[in-house]
This record gives structure tokens, sequence and C-alpha cells, in this order.
């Protein structure tokens, strides 16, 4: 998350608010009062009452127009906020089940001490998936049942080998697709160990 982020009162002027956020960068603000979330306001909310680009306005009355408007006036005022000590995994579903591309993160007492976006998540999952770092990516198709990734990190501690990440993901009809990444110098080979533990190999690719 960014932490320590630049907040605003209900009682700030909208055209302030733009201008700190074309300044810093960031597309949305926490809304603060008396040290408590309070609001939460996105680049969204200043477009809708933004003048179209089509007005008659001149520059100077469009910046008025917007000085005369306040955060409270425009803000959301249902923030759906977390914790600070929630996972990452927690607040990546809040987003998805709520369709929004940020959050206020608060303290236990209700303090903001930071925004996460949808920006972090990506970066998080590619730090852990070590994407960056360029390896190989294999994808297994595997029955539900007991020990496959034993039998999975097994073959890979024989090879001498480092799992550097792994993934399982349900599929809709049952069976698991399970990704592995890692330096693996003879793919065909440890394929071919793979395949002999009766796993199916569906995908192989370098990554990065």
């Amino acid at each position: 998350m960014a932490k320590n982020p630049v907040t605003v009162s209900p009682d700030t002027p909208v055209d302030e608010a733009a201008s700190a956020m074309k300044k810093g960068h960031f597309r949305r603000l926490p809304v603060v009062e008396d040290g408590k979330l309070v609001g939460f306001l996105s680049d969204k909310d200043i477009m809708r009452v933004a003048p179209s680009p089509a007005t008659t306005l001149s520059r100077y009355e469009a910046r008025s127009l917007l000085a005369k408007l306040k955060i409270g006036d425009i803000m959301n005022k249902e923030v759906i906020s977390v914790n600070e000590d929630a996972t990452i995994e927690e607040a990546a579903l809040i987003m998805y089940n709520h369709k929004i591309g940020g959050l206020p993160v608060v303290s236990s007492v209700g303090a903001v001490v930071g925004v996460i976006t949808e920006t972090d998540i990506f970066k998080t999952f590619v730090d852990v998936m070590g994407l960056q770092e360029g390896k190989t990516r294999l994808t297994l198709l595997v029955d539900n049942k007991v020990g496959v990734v034993y039998d999975i990190a097994g073959i890979f501690t024989e090879c001498g080998l480092s799992i550097d990440s792994l993934v399982t993901c349900r599929q809709p009809y049952g069976k698991y697709e399970i990704v592995v990444r890692g330096d693996i110098p003879d793919v065909d080979a440890i394929s071919a160990k793979i395949k002999a533990k009766g796993y199916e190999i569906i995908h192989t690719a370098r990554i990065g």
C-alpha cells in the first residue's frame, strides 16, 4: 500500500483536491475529519462534476466553478475500507466483490494509514510469482487427491531443483491446475519424470 497518503477534508474545495491528485499522480484521496475516515474521493467523482471539454466556459470560469464545490458535496460517503492487519488476499477479495480499484487502509482506531490499489495487488502478484526473475513455468492438470504436491516436490528434489512458486487453481470440472515456476535447465527431463508419476503437463513456458 501507499503509506501516509495525502488526505483532504469535506470542506476542501474540489479544485484543490484535483490539483493535489494531478501533482501527486494518484487517482484517489481519503477524506478525513477529526482524524477519522468519513469519505473517499476518486478522479471519477471529480470528472463527474467537472465542466465538459465542449463547454463555452473559460479555464478561469471552470476552475471557479470547481472552487465553489466542496469535497463533501461529491465524495463517496459509503466508504469501503480495509484494516491495516488484513492480508493482501482479503483486500483483493473486497476490491473484487465490490468492483472497486482502491481502498483506504485504516488502523484499529480508525485513522487512515494508507491506500491500497489494484496496482499494488498486481505488483504483489508479480513479486510472489517471481515473474520478473525469468523462470520456467510448468502447468499440470491433476486430480483432486492427497499427495500430488508431495509427489511434485519430490521430483524437483530428486533433480536437485528448487520450486520458486507453486499455485493451485481449481477447475469447474473438479480437477486442479498446478502452476510451478523455477529454474529448470532441462524441461524435457523433469517433464518425463512428472509424466512417469501419472500427471499430465498441459503447458510449459519461459516467463521473463
